[in-house]
Protein backbone atom coordinates (compact mmCIF):
# COMPACT_ATOMS: atom_id res chain seq x y z
CA UNK A 1 0.00 0.00 0.00
CA UNK A 2 1.79 3.12 -0.84
CA UNK A 3 1.82 5.72 2.20
CA UNK A 4 2.54 8.86 0.77
CA UNK A 5 -0.23 10.22 -1.46
CA UNK A 6 0.44 13.57 -1.72
CA UNK A 7 3.02 16.28 -1.00
CA UNK A 8 1.70 18.70 1.39
CA UNK A 9 2.78 22.10 3.09
CA UNK A 10 0.37 22.89 5.30
CA UNK A 11 0.83 25.99 8.18
CA UNK A 12 -1.74 24.40 11.03
CA UNK A 13 -2.44 27.00 14.05
CA UNK A 14 -4.03 25.24 17.10
CA UNK A 15 -6.45 26.38 18.68
CA UNK A 16 -5.21 26.20 22.51
CA UNK A 17 -7.35 25.86 25.28
CA UNK A 18 -6.15 26.70 29.01
CA UNK A 19 -6.71 24.07 31.53
CA UNK A 20 -8.92 26.02 33.98
CA UNK A 21 -10.95 25.23 37.20
CA UNK A 22 -14.37 27.49 36.56
CA UNK A 23 -17.44 25.74 36.20
CA UNK A 24 -18.38 24.73 32.69
CA UNK A 25 -21.73 24.09 30.64
CA UNK A 26 -21.15 20.44 29.45
CA UNK A 27 -19.23 17.71 30.18
CA UNK A 28 -18.26 14.93 27.57
CA UNK A 29 -17.55 11.23 28.60
CA UNK A 30 -14.86 9.01 27.00
CA UNK A 31 -16.33 6.75 24.25
CA UNK A 32 -15.54 4.71 21.22
CA UNK A 33 -15.82 4.99 18.01
CA UNK A 34 -15.28 3.13 14.95
CA UNK A 35 -11.92 2.00 14.31
CA UNK A 36 -9.90 2.72 11.18
CA UNK A 37 -7.04 1.40 10.08
CA UNK A 38 -5.41 3.75 7.74
CA UNK A 39 -1.93 4.37 6.74
CA UNK A 40 0.24 7.56 7.93
CA UNK A 41 -0.37 9.92 4.61
CA UNK A 42 1.91 13.00 4.49
CA UNK A 43 -0.03 16.13 4.36
CA UNK A 44 -0.18 18.98 1.81
CA UNK A 45 -2.62 20.33 -0.79
CA UNK A 46 -4.27 23.28 -3.20
CA UNK A 47 -2.08 26.35 -3.49
CA UNK A 48 -2.12 27.12 -6.96
CA UNK A 49 -5.02 30.13 -8.15
CA UNK A 50 -7.53 28.09 -10.70
CA UNK A 51 -9.87 30.05 -13.45
CA UNK A 52 -13.22 29.28 -13.47
CA UNK A 53 -14.83 29.98 -16.32
CA UNK A 54 -18.29 28.08 -17.51
CA UNK A 55 -20.12 24.84 -16.20
CA UNK A 56 -18.39 21.40 -17.16
CA UNK A 57 -22.01 20.00 -15.72
CA UNK A 58 -24.08 21.15 -18.30
CA UNK A 59 -26.63 22.57 -16.32
CA UNK A 60 -25.43 26.04 -16.41
CA UNK A 61 -24.08 26.45 -12.81
CA UNK A 62 -21.96 29.27 -14.23
CA UNK A 63 -23.79 31.85 -16.09
CA UNK A 64 -20.60 33.65 -17.54
CA UNK A 65 -17.90 33.00 -19.90
CA UNK A 66 -15.41 35.22 -18.09
CA UNK A 67 -12.28 34.30 -16.64
CA UNK A 68 -12.45 34.48 -12.81
CA UNK A 69 -10.06 33.45 -10.66
CA UNK A 70 -9.96 31.33 -7.32
CA UNK A 71 -7.78 29.69 -4.97
CA UNK A 72 -8.04 27.39 -1.73
CA UNK A 73 -7.72 29.93 1.46
CA UNK A 74 -8.10 27.69 4.48
CA UNK A 75 -10.40 24.65 6.35
CA UNK A 76 -11.97 24.73 9.72
CA UNK A 77 -12.84 21.51 11.26
CA UNK A 78 -15.03 20.59 14.24
CA UNK A 79 -13.33 17.46 16.04
CA UNK A 80 -14.95 14.21 17.79
CA UNK A 81 -14.71 15.42 21.40
CA UNK A 82 -13.72 12.11 22.31
CA UNK A 83 -10.56 12.72 20.70
CA UNK A 84 -7.42 14.96 22.47
CA UNK A 85 -7.69 16.92 19.38
CA UNK A 86 -9.64 20.08 18.81
CA UNK A 87 -10.68 21.64 15.90
CA UNK A 88 -7.84 23.26 14.19
CA UNK A 89 -7.74 26.17 11.41
CA UNK A 90 -5.51 24.77 8.51
CA UNK A 91 -3.92 27.18 5.41
CA UNK A 92 -3.77 25.96 2.16
CA UNK A 93 -3.07 29.20 0.77
CA UNK A 94 0.26 31.00 1.39
CA UNK A 95 -0.56 34.45 -0.75
CA UNK A 96 -2.08 37.55 0.47
CA UNK A 97 -2.13 39.07 3.58
CA UNK A 98 -3.03 36.06 5.89
CA UNK A 99 -6.12 37.31 7.99
CA UNK A 100 -8.23 34.71 9.43
CA UNK A 101 -11.91 36.68 8.59
CA UNK A 102 -13.10 36.71 5.39
CA UNK A 103 -16.67 37.41 4.26
CA UNK A 104 -19.09 36.99 1.14
CA UNK A 105 -19.43 40.66 -0.78
CA UNK A 106 -22.22 41.83 -2.00
CA UNK A 107 -22.61 41.90 -5.91
CA UNK A 108 -19.33 40.55 -6.44
CA UNK A 109 -19.03 38.73 -9.56
CA UNK A 110 -23.08 37.36 -9.41
CA UNK A 111 -22.75 36.48 -13.03
CA UNK A 112 -20.16 33.64 -12.13
CA UNK A 113 -22.48 32.14 -9.23
CA UNK A 114 -25.85 31.97 -8.46
CA UNK A 115 -27.37 35.58 -9.70
CA UNK A 116 -28.06 36.48 -6.31
CA UNK A 117 -26.89 38.68 -3.27
CA UNK A 118 -29.53 35.81 -1.38
CA UNK A 119 -27.02 33.04 0.24
CA UNK A 120 -27.39 29.81 -1.54
CA UNK A 121 -26.83 26.35 -0.32
CA UNK A 122 -26.22 22.99 -2.04
CA UNK A 123 -26.79 19.62 -0.78
CA UNK A 124 -24.73 16.70 -2.74
CA UNK A 125 -26.39 13.14 -2.44
CA UNK A 126 -23.52 11.56 -4.92
CA UNK A 127 -21.79 10.72 -1.78
CA UNK A 128 -24.19 9.54 0.46
CA UNK A 129 -23.50 7.98 4.25
CA UNK A 130 -23.07 4.71 5.00
CA UNK A 131 -25.07 5.10 8.11
CA UNK A 132 -28.22 7.22 7.54
CA UNK A 133 -30.36 7.44 4.07
CA UNK A 134 -29.95 10.03 1.61
CA UNK A 135 -33.28 11.79 3.04
CA UNK A 136 -32.24 11.65 6.58
CA UNK A 137 -28.72 13.33 6.36
CA UNK A 138 -30.56 15.93 3.24
CA UNK A 139 -33.17 16.48 5.76
CA UNK A 140 -30.99 17.01 8.92
CA UNK A 141 -29.03 19.27 6.78
CA UNK A 142 -32.05 21.46 5.38
CA UNK A 143 -33.15 21.59 9.22
CA UNK A 144 -29.60 23.56 10.19
CA UNK A 145 -29.58 25.51 7.33
CA UNK A 146 -33.01 26.54 7.90
CA UNK A 147 -31.75 27.09 11.84
CA UNK A 148 -29.55 30.30 10.56
CA UNK A 149 -31.99 31.86 8.51
CA UNK A 150 -34.42 31.92 11.44
CA UNK A 151 -31.80 34.54 12.99
CA UNK A 152 -34.37 37.57 13.46
CA UNK A 153 -30.89 40.04 13.52
CA UNK A 154 -30.09 38.72 9.50
CA UNK A 155 -31.98 38.28 6.55
CA UNK A 156 -29.69 36.27 3.82
CA UNK A 157 -32.74 35.22 2.03
CA UNK A 158 -31.24 31.44 2.53
CA UNK A 159 -32.23 28.76 -0.32
CA UNK A 160 -31.34 25.63 -1.47
CA UNK A 161 -30.05 24.68 -5.39
CA UNK A 162 -31.71 21.89 -6.78
CA UNK A 163 -29.58 18.67 -6.68
CA UNK A 164 -28.19 17.77 -10.10
CA UNK A 165 -26.30 14.77 -11.89
CA UNK A 166 -22.44 15.65 -11.10
CA UNK A 167 -20.47 15.19 -7.85
CA UNK A 168 -19.18 18.59 -5.99
CA UNK A 169 -16.50 19.54 -4.81
CA UNK A 170 -13.59 21.84 -5.71
CA UNK A 171 -11.36 20.72 -3.07
CA UNK A 172 -12.38 16.52 -4.08
CA UNK A 173 -11.26 18.28 -8.07
CA UNK A 174 -8.00 19.22 -6.47
CA UNK A 175 -6.94 16.13 -4.37
CA UNK A 176 -8.18 13.73 -6.77
CA UNK A 177 -6.26 15.76 -9.85
CA UNK A 178 -3.00 15.61 -8.03
CA UNK A 179 -3.22 11.57 -7.27
CA UNK A 180 -4.10 11.26 -10.76
CA UNK A 181 -1.12 13.22 -11.87
CA UNK A 182 1.18 11.57 -8.98
CA UNK A 183 0.11 7.71 -9.59
CA UNK A 184 -2.28 7.29 -12.77
CA UNK A 185 -5.16 6.72 -10.19
CA UNK A 186 -8.40 8.47 -12.26
CA UNK A 187 -11.00 10.49 -9.90
CA UNK A 188 -10.08 9.05 -6.62
CA UNK A 189 -12.06 11.33 -4.95
CA UNK A 190 -14.45 12.72 -7.62
CA UNK A 191 -15.65 16.52 -7.94
CA UNK A 192 -15.94 19.54 -9.57
CA UNK A 193 -14.36 23.04 -9.98
CA UNK A 194 -17.94 24.69 -10.63
CA UNK A 195 -18.79 26.71 -8.32
CA UNK A 196 -22.53 24.92 -7.22
CA UNK A 197 -23.61 27.53 -4.04
CA UNK A 198 -21.98 29.63 -1.78
CA UNK A 199 -21.96 26.73 1.36
CA UNK A 200 -22.21 23.44 -0.55
CA UNK A 201 -22.39 19.94 1.90
CA UNK A 202 -20.56 18.23 -0.43
CA UNK A 203 -21.13 14.72 0.84
CA UNK A 204 -19.69 12.23 3.41
CA UNK A 205 -15.84 11.28 2.16
CA UNK A 206 -13.58 7.93 2.66
CA UNK A 207 -11.29 8.39 5.88
CA UNK A 208 -8.40 8.89 3.47
CA UNK A 209 -10.10 12.25 2.76
CA UNK A 210 -9.13 13.30 6.49
CA UNK A 211 -6.34 12.15 6.45
CA UNK A 212 -4.57 14.39 3.80
CA UNK A 213 -6.22 17.33 5.63
CA UNK A 214 -4.42 16.55 8.88
CA UNK A 215 -2.35 13.23 9.59
CA UNK A 216 -4.50 10.82 11.60
CA UNK A 217 -7.34 13.10 10.99
CA UNK A 218 -9.94 10.18 9.73
CA UNK A 219 -9.24 9.34 13.92
CA UNK A 220 -10.97 12.38 14.80
CA UNK A 221 -12.59 14.76 11.95
CA UNK A 222 -15.74 14.78 12.22
CA UNK A 223 -16.24 17.54 9.39
CA UNK A 224 -14.51 20.30 7.77
CA UNK A 225 -15.34 23.49 5.98
CA UNK A 226 -12.96 24.86 3.24
CA UNK A 227 -12.62 28.26 2.39
CA UNK A 228 -12.40 29.51 -1.20
CA UNK A 229 -11.50 32.60 -2.45
CA UNK A 230 -11.10 35.23 -5.16
CA UNK A 231 -8.07 35.99 -6.08
CA UNK A 232 -6.48 38.49 -8.95
CA UNK A 233 -4.29 37.63 -12.13
CA UNK A 234 -1.76 37.99 -9.83
CA UNK A 235 -3.12 35.19 -7.11
CA UNK A 236 -3.25 37.67 -4.65
CA UNK A 237 -6.49 37.43 -2.36
CA UNK A 238 -8.70 40.73 -3.17
CA UNK A 239 -10.79 42.85 -1.13
CA UNK A 240 -13.53 44.76 -2.97
CA UNK A 241 -15.18 46.53 -0.54
CA UNK A 242 -12.02 47.64 1.29
CA UNK A 243 -13.23 46.05 4.60
CA UNK A 244 -10.13 44.70 5.81
CA UNK A 245 -11.45 41.65 4.74
CA UNK A 246 -10.50 38.45 1.89
CA UNK A 247 -13.54 38.14 -0.52
CA UNK A 248 -14.92 34.55 -0.14
CA UNK A 249 -16.11 32.64 -3.75
CA UNK A 250 -17.77 29.80 -1.48
CA UNK A 251 -17.27 27.38 0.90
CA UNK A 252 -17.21 23.40 1.00
CA UNK A 253 -18.32 21.43 4.02
CA UNK A 254 -17.32 17.42 3.84
CA UNK A 255 -18.40 14.99 6.58
CA UNK A 256 -16.21 12.07 7.71
CA UNK A 257 -17.79 8.31 6.78
CA UNK A 258 -15.41 6.71 9.41
CA UNK A 259 -17.75 7.79 12.41
CA UNK A 260 -21.49 6.40 13.02
CA UNK A 261 -23.46 8.88 11.77
CA UNK A 262 -26.93 9.17 13.22
CA UNK A 263 -29.97 11.54 13.50
CA UNK A 264 -30.86 12.33 16.06
CA UNK A 265 -28.11 10.56 18.59
CA UNK A 266 -24.79 10.76 18.58
CA UNK A 267 -22.95 12.08 16.43
CA UNK A 268 -26.31 13.83 15.14
CA UNK A 269 -26.06 15.32 11.69
CA UNK A 270 -28.11 17.81 11.95
CA UNK A 271 -25.40 19.64 15.42
CA UNK A 272 -22.56 18.54 13.19
CA UNK A 273 -23.72 20.78 10.21
CA UNK A 274 -24.96 23.05 12.49
CA UNK A 275 -21.80 24.02 13.35
CA UNK A 276 -20.08 23.47 9.95
CA UNK A 277 -22.66 25.71 8.21
CA UNK A 278 -22.23 28.27 11.07
CA UNK A 279 -18.03 28.21 9.37
CA UNK A 280 -19.86 28.42 5.58
CA UNK A 281 -21.57 31.26 6.68
CA UNK A 282 -18.04 32.86 8.28
CA UNK A 283 -18.03 32.20 11.99
CA UNK A 284 -15.12 30.73 13.49
CA UNK A 285 -14.91 28.88 16.44
CA UNK A 286 -15.73 29.94 19.98
CA UNK A 287 -15.39 28.99 23.92
CA UNK A 288 -12.80 27.56 26.01
CA UNK A 289 -12.16 23.69 26.27
CA UNK A 290 -10.38 21.76 28.79
CA UNK A 291 -9.85 17.91 29.56
CA UNK A 292 -9.49 16.36 32.71
CA UNK A 293 -9.66 13.15 34.31
CA UNK A 294 -13.27 13.07 33.98
CA UNK A 295 -13.89 14.04 30.27
CA UNK A 296 -13.65 16.88 28.16
CA UNK A 297 -15.49 20.08 29.53
CA UNK A 298 -16.82 23.50 27.74
CA UNK A 299 -17.25 26.89 29.15
CA UNK A 300 -19.56 27.99 27.75
CA UNK A 301 -21.16 25.33 25.65
CA UNK A 302 -21.95 26.75 21.95
CA UNK A 303 -22.57 25.72 18.29
CA UNK A 304 -19.61 27.13 17.40
CA UNK A 305 -17.24 25.37 19.90
CA UNK A 306 -14.08 23.33 18.27
CA UNK A 307 -15.38 19.76 19.86
CA UNK A 308 -18.56 17.77 19.54
CA UNK A 309 -19.83 18.10 22.74
CA UNK A 310 -23.33 16.23 21.98
CA UNK A 311 -26.60 17.20 20.24
CA UNK A 312 -27.15 20.81 19.82
CA UNK A 313 -29.45 21.82 17.25
CA UNK A 314 -30.33 25.61 18.45
CA UNK A 315 -28.78 28.80 18.01
CA UNK A 316 -27.55 30.13 21.78
CA UNK A 317 -26.53 33.70 22.61
CA UNK A 318 -22.87 33.16 21.57
CA UNK A 319 -23.76 31.92 18.27
CA UNK A 320 -26.44 34.34 17.43
CA UNK A 321 -23.94 37.28 18.75
CA UNK A 322 -21.31 35.84 16.12
CA UNK A 323 -23.79 35.34 13.23
CA UNK A 324 -25.31 39.01 13.68
CA UNK A 325 -22.17 40.55 13.25
CA UNK A 326 -21.58 38.89 10.08
CA UNK A 327 -24.74 39.56 8.78
CA UNK A 328 -26.82 42.26 10.77
CA UNK A 329 -26.33 44.60 7.73
CA UNK A 330 -26.48 42.37 4.66
CA UNK A 331 -26.57 43.25 1.63
CA UNK A 332 -25.49 46.79 2.72
CA UNK A 333 -22.81 46.41 4.33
Amino acid sequence: MRTKFLALTVLTLLLVFACQTESDDTFVSESSQKKIDMSAVNKDVLGNPISISSSKNGEGLLKSSGDRRVAVYMAEYITSGESHEMGNTVYFYNHGNKQLGGDFVPGLFLDDTDGTNEISYYVDDKRPSLDLSVGETNNAIDRAMNTWDEVICSDIGMFERPSIDDSSGFIARSISDQIYDLFGIPDYFGGSYDYFADVTHAGWMNPLFFDIIEAGGSQFILGVTFTIVWVDEDGNLTDVDKNGKYDVAWREIYYNDGFPWADGDHYDVETIALHEAGHGLSQGHFGKAFRNKGGLHFAPRSVMNAAYSGIQTSINETDNGGHCSNWAQWPNN
